[in-house]
Protein backbone atom coordinates (compact mmCIF):
# COMPACT_ATOMS: atom_id res chain seq x y z
CA UNK A 1 0.00 0.00 0.00
CA UNK A 2 1.53 3.14 -1.20
CA UNK A 3 1.65 5.88 1.64
CA UNK A 4 -0.42 9.51 0.61
CA UNK A 5 1.90 12.33 -0.32
CA UNK A 6 2.23 15.29 1.63
CA UNK A 7 2.37 19.12 0.88
CA UNK A 8 4.85 19.58 3.83
CA UNK A 9 7.11 17.52 6.15
CA UNK A 10 4.84 15.56 8.63
CA UNK A 11 5.01 16.93 12.29
CA UNK A 12 7.86 15.83 13.99
CA UNK A 13 8.17 14.78 17.74
CA UNK A 14 4.78 14.58 19.75
CA UNK A 15 1.32 15.79 18.28
CA UNK A 16 -2.33 15.83 18.65
CA UNK A 17 -2.33 12.82 16.09
CA UNK A 18 -0.98 10.34 18.63
CA UNK A 19 -2.89 8.10 20.41
CA UNK A 20 -3.31 8.77 24.58
CA UNK A 21 -1.44 6.24 25.43
CA UNK A 22 1.50 7.29 23.56
CA UNK A 23 1.39 11.16 24.56
CA UNK A 24 0.66 9.85 28.51
CA UNK A 25 3.99 7.65 28.13
CA UNK A 26 5.90 10.71 26.93
CA UNK A 27 4.56 13.42 29.27
CA UNK A 28 5.62 10.61 32.03
CA UNK A 29 8.74 10.53 30.34
CA UNK A 30 9.02 14.55 30.85
CA UNK A 31 8.30 15.76 26.95
CA UNK A 32 7.15 19.32 27.14
CA UNK A 33 6.11 18.91 23.48
CA UNK A 34 3.94 15.74 24.49
CA UNK A 35 2.13 17.61 27.15
CA UNK A 36 1.79 20.39 24.83
CA UNK A 37 0.28 18.02 22.16
CA UNK A 38 -2.15 16.50 24.67
CA UNK A 39 -3.66 19.54 25.70
CA UNK A 40 -4.16 20.44 21.66
CA UNK A 41 -5.85 17.50 21.65
CA UNK A 42 -8.36 18.26 23.87
CA UNK A 43 -8.78 22.12 24.12
CA UNK A 44 -11.75 22.00 22.19
CA UNK A 45 -13.37 19.50 24.08
CA UNK A 46 -13.09 20.74 27.91
CA UNK A 47 -13.84 24.27 26.70
CA UNK A 48 -17.13 23.20 25.24
CA UNK A 49 -18.34 21.47 28.02
CA UNK A 50 -17.78 24.45 30.15
CA UNK A 51 -19.81 26.14 28.17
CA UNK A 52 -21.83 23.20 27.88
CA UNK A 53 -22.66 24.41 31.80
CA UNK A 54 -22.91 28.16 31.58
CA UNK A 55 -19.66 29.41 31.70
CA UNK A 56 -18.91 33.04 30.08
CA UNK A 57 -15.62 32.46 28.35
CA UNK A 58 -13.75 34.46 30.62
CA UNK A 59 -14.89 31.52 33.45
CA UNK A 60 -14.55 28.92 30.87
CA UNK A 61 -11.11 29.87 30.28
CA UNK A 62 -10.79 29.69 34.58
CA UNK A 63 -12.16 26.11 34.16
CA UNK A 64 -9.88 25.20 31.62
CA UNK A 65 -7.01 26.11 33.58
CA UNK A 66 -7.99 24.48 37.12
CA UNK A 67 -8.83 20.95 34.63
CA UNK A 68 -5.30 21.40 33.47
CA UNK A 69 -3.63 21.78 36.64
CA UNK A 70 -5.13 18.85 38.05
CA UNK A 71 -4.57 16.63 34.97
CA UNK A 72 -0.90 18.01 35.11
CA UNK A 73 -0.46 16.81 38.83
CA UNK A 74 -2.78 13.70 38.90
CA UNK A 75 -1.38 12.04 35.41
CA UNK A 76 0.92 9.66 36.84
CA UNK A 77 -1.83 8.00 39.03
CA UNK A 78 -3.86 7.20 35.83
CA UNK A 79 -4.11 3.64 35.83
CA UNK A 80 -5.38 3.28 31.99
CA UNK A 81 -3.18 5.69 29.72
CA UNK A 82 -5.69 4.93 27.28
CA UNK A 83 -8.76 6.13 29.26
CA UNK A 84 -7.18 9.77 28.86
CA UNK A 85 -10.10 11.13 27.24
CA UNK A 86 -13.00 10.03 29.72
CA UNK A 87 -10.66 10.60 32.52
CA UNK A 88 -10.35 14.63 31.51
CA UNK A 89 -14.17 14.55 30.71
CA UNK A 90 -14.76 13.76 34.66
CA UNK A 91 -12.21 16.24 35.90
CA UNK A 92 -13.84 19.29 33.60
CA UNK A 93 -17.52 18.05 35.16
CA UNK A 94 -16.29 18.10 38.47
CA UNK A 95 -14.86 21.12 37.99
CA UNK A 96 -17.65 22.50 35.99
CA UNK A 97 -20.11 21.63 38.57
CA UNK A 98 -18.55 23.19 41.78
CA UNK A 99 -18.26 26.22 39.48
CA UNK A 100 -21.97 26.32 38.91
CA UNK A 101 -22.95 25.39 42.18
CA UNK A 102 -20.56 28.34 43.30
CA UNK A 103 -22.52 30.59 40.83
CA UNK A 104 -25.84 29.62 41.48
CA UNK A 105 -25.26 29.56 45.31
CA UNK A 106 -24.18 33.39 45.54
CA UNK A 107 -27.30 34.14 42.94
CA UNK A 108 -29.51 32.22 45.38
CA UNK A 109 -28.52 33.67 48.59
CA UNK A 110 -28.51 37.44 46.86
CA UNK A 111 -32.24 36.32 46.20
CA UNK A 112 -33.51 34.74 49.05
CA UNK A 113 -30.94 33.62 51.23
CA UNK A 114 -30.90 29.91 50.47
CA UNK A 115 -28.14 27.90 50.66
CA UNK A 116 -30.04 24.61 49.29
CA UNK A 117 -28.95 23.96 45.86
CA UNK A 118 -27.88 20.13 45.30
CA UNK A 119 -30.82 19.74 43.71
CA UNK A 120 -31.06 22.61 41.82
CA UNK A 121 -32.42 21.95 38.37
CA UNK A 122 -30.12 24.36 36.68
CA UNK A 123 -26.95 22.52 38.13
CA UNK A 124 -27.58 19.41 35.50
CA UNK A 125 -25.99 19.13 32.19
CA UNK A 126 -28.31 16.97 30.21
CA UNK A 127 -26.12 13.58 29.17
CA UNK A 128 -26.75 13.47 25.93
CA UNK A 129 -25.52 16.72 25.72
CA UNK A 130 -22.34 16.33 26.75
CA UNK A 131 -22.21 12.58 24.50
CA UNK A 132 -22.11 14.94 21.57
CA UNK A 133 -19.24 16.78 22.81
CA UNK A 134 -17.72 13.65 22.94
CA UNK A 135 -18.85 12.52 19.75
CA UNK A 136 -17.47 15.98 18.33
CA UNK A 137 -14.14 15.73 20.03
CA UNK A 138 -13.73 12.06 18.33
CA UNK A 139 -14.12 13.11 14.99
CA UNK A 140 -11.39 15.57 15.77
CA UNK A 141 -9.48 12.61 16.79
CA UNK A 142 -10.35 10.33 13.45
CA UNK A 143 -9.69 14.01 11.00
CA UNK A 144 -5.93 14.70 13.35
CA UNK A 145 -5.28 10.60 12.19
CA UNK A 146 -5.75 11.39 8.62
CA UNK A 147 -2.41 11.80 6.44
CA UNK A 148 -1.09 15.53 6.41
CA UNK A 149 -2.31 16.17 2.70
CA UNK A 150 -5.96 14.02 3.57
CA UNK A 151 -6.43 16.67 6.82
CA UNK A 152 -6.13 19.59 4.76
CA UNK A 153 -8.01 18.45 2.62
CA UNK A 154 -11.27 17.77 4.93
CA UNK A 155 -10.61 20.48 6.97
CA UNK A 156 -11.12 22.90 3.94
CA UNK A 157 -13.98 21.34 2.44
CA UNK A 158 -15.73 20.20 5.57
CA UNK A 159 -14.76 22.67 8.58
CA UNK A 160 -13.70 26.02 7.12
CA UNK A 161 -16.40 28.08 7.26
CA UNK A 162 -17.41 28.93 3.96
CA UNK A 163 -15.89 25.61 2.67
CA UNK A 164 -13.02 26.58 0.74
CA UNK A 165 -13.03 26.38 -3.22
CA UNK A 166 -12.03 23.66 -5.28
CA UNK A 167 -9.48 25.96 -6.97
CA UNK A 168 -8.08 26.82 -3.69
CA UNK A 169 -8.17 23.36 -2.27
CA UNK A 170 -5.77 22.73 -5.34
CA UNK A 171 -3.65 25.41 -5.26
CA UNK A 172 -2.67 24.95 -1.56
CA UNK A 173 -2.28 21.37 -1.60
CA UNK A 174 -0.41 21.46 -5.06
CA UNK A 175 -2.86 19.37 -6.97
CA UNK A 176 -5.23 19.66 -9.97
CA UNK A 177 -8.27 20.74 -9.80
CA UNK A 178 -9.97 17.68 -11.66
CA UNK A 179 -8.25 15.63 -9.37
CA UNK A 180 -10.20 17.07 -6.27
CA UNK A 181 -13.14 15.26 -6.13
CA UNK A 182 -11.40 11.50 -6.41
CA UNK A 183 -9.33 12.16 -4.14
CA UNK A 184 -11.63 13.70 -1.65
CA UNK A 185 -13.54 10.43 -2.01
CA UNK A 186 -10.41 8.34 -0.86
CA UNK A 187 -9.91 10.67 1.75
CA UNK A 188 -13.45 10.25 3.06
CA UNK A 189 -12.78 6.55 2.85
CA UNK A 190 -10.00 7.10 5.61
CA UNK A 191 -11.60 8.96 7.89
CA UNK A 192 -14.74 6.66 7.77
CA UNK A 193 -12.88 4.01 8.64
CA UNK A 194 -10.79 6.11 11.27
CA UNK A 195 -14.27 7.38 12.69
CA UNK A 196 -15.27 2.63 12.80
CA UNK A 197 -12.41 2.61 14.61
CA UNK A 198 -13.69 5.24 17.24
CA UNK A 199 -16.95 3.61 17.40
CA UNK A 200 -18.57 7.17 16.09
CA UNK A 201 -22.12 6.12 14.30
Amino acid sequence: MTREPSSRPPLAGPNRGWDDARLVSACLGGDEQAWGALVDKYKNLIYAIALRYGAQPADAADIFQTVWIEAYGELQKLRKQGSVRSWLMTITRNKCYHWKKKERGLALRMRAGNDDIESDPELVVDPVAIEDLEQDQLVREAVSSLPERCRKLVEMLFFDEPPVPYKQVAETLGLAVGSIGFIRGRCLEKLRKALDQRSVG
